[in-house]
């Protein structure tokens, strides 16, 4: 029930803080994921006013943007400095400041970053749908010990691992459901990639959806 209720308020505030951005102008540089090649394509920068954004560029949960002007930096050392959007950010700068200084071992965070990595695929190959990294509102934790798999609908040796390292949920650093780090983070409302249904599992993962 406890964290039932975190939730609902993290929820409210969300909504609320969504609509208190003060930007004038939006600007964001982006890519596609193109699934043929297996490499990024059509990188290009976008600037345009902020009233002008359209509903892909707006997460509808959070409020949070692609805006590079909606981002913050996250600096808790020895962390290196990452960004996420500025309206979950307190309590991610919260909830990490706790884990650190109980000693957690974080080694690496990647937070906001953009690019239409999901979705489906146009005739040219690529994906045509912004991730939640895109929006800072997912990051990763020590992707050299968590990596993310494909053929994975249950962790096994058929997974295939596509991007960071292996999957060492015994090693410090490691992730699994019983992590502190994971836990905590669910109490705020995060989902982990390794708890996520389908063919992929991202054991360095957290975002609202999972995803």
């Amino acid at each position: 029930m406890i964290i039932l209720l975190r939730i609902i308020l993290f929820g409210l505030c969300l909504f609320y803080l969504s609509q208190q951005s003060l930007a004038s102008s939006c600007t964001y540089n982006t890519y596609s994921w193109n699934t043929t090649i297996r490499e990024a394509v059509d990188h290009k920068t976008v600037n345009k006013p902020y009233d002008e954004l359209i509903p892909a560029e707006v997460d509808a949960f959070t409020g949070c943007t692609v805006c590079e002007e909606d981002q913050r930096t996250v600096s808790i050392p020895p962390i290196q400095p990452f960004k996420i959007c500025h309206i979950i950010a307190p309590g991610v700068e919260e909830i990490l400041q706790s884990l650190v200084d109980r000693g957690e071992p974080i080694f690496s965070i990647t937070g906001y970053r953009v690019g239409n990595t999901r979705g489906v695929v146009d005739e040219k190959g690529n994906r045509t749908h912004f991730s939640n990294h895109s929006f800072g509102i997912a990051f990763d934790i020590n992707a050299d010990l968590n990596g993310l798999y494909d053929n994975c609908i249950a962790f096994s040796e058929s997974c295939r691992l596509i991007k960071g390292g292996a999957w060492r949920p015994e090693q410090r650093g490691g992730l699994s459901i019983d992590s502190p780090l994971v836990r905590a983070f669910q109490s705020m409302g995060f989902k982990w990639g390794g708890q996520i249904l389908g063919q992929q599992k991202d054991f360095m993962h957290f975002s609202p959806t999972g995803y």
